[in-house]
């Protein structure tokens, strides 16, 4: 939308989803052009002068960003302050793992600065060997603990078929149980390691 049109407003950008949350897409520039991060702090300079969070004055504000430690994008919402706490999702996977372990490094650098902490991992279970194992290993090397496991389950790959969230599609399923119990733990600021 900014790539067309730099005079977007923020209903252009902001987009009402299942259960009354707020959505922004920040797309980044044309595949083998550029940056991402470029896109994402294109699209945090476009929500502050539109007053975003003056105007519709949200509860808890989540990002969702790739965390690729090459690019500077991913920390923009850290650096920018926008962020308090920083929670990693990963896998028991080597790349996913060694991008946690970066990502966890740079986390704790601007946490040395006075910007936001490391607050752990999520464990996003792919159902390999030994998986629990591995991501525990991984959170004691990064001197920081895994927050919930979240298991494997088919139910998250039939509600993104359909274009709708587990809790849409599956309210009354376990997969539903476990995201709401994870938003809990993440609201009060409990763990489960």
């Amino acid at each position: 939308m900014l790539r067309k049109n730099g005079d977007a407003t923020l209903d252009d950008l902001v987009t009402v989803g299942s259960g009354g949350v707020l959505c922004v897409e920040s797309g980044g520039p044309v595949p083998g052009v550029g940056c991402a991060g470029r896109g994402i702090i294109t699209a945090f300079e476009k929500l502050e002068e539109l007053n975003v969070f003056e105007v519709y004055q949200p509860d808890v504000v989540m990002y969702d960003v790739l965390g690729d430690v090459v690019c500077g994008g991913f920390a923009m919402p850290i650096r920018g302050g926008y962020a308090d706490e920083v929670c990693i999702v990963t896998s028991g996977e080597m790349m996913s793992l060694y991008a946690a372990s970066n990502i966890a490094y740079a986390v704790k650098s601007f946490g040395v600065r006075g910007y936001a902490t490391l607050k752990g991992l999520i464990l996003n279970a792919k159902s390999i060997e030994n998986e629990d194992e591995l991501v525990g290993t991984a959170a004691r090397e990064m001197e920081t603990s895994i927050l919930y496991r979240l298991p494997r389950d088919s139910v998250v790959q039939q509600a993104e078929a359909l274009g709708k969230t587990v809790t849409e599609v599956f309210p009354e399923g376990e997969m539903a149980a476990k995201y709401r119990e994870l938003a809990g733990l993440l609201m009060k600021g409990d763990a489960n390691d």
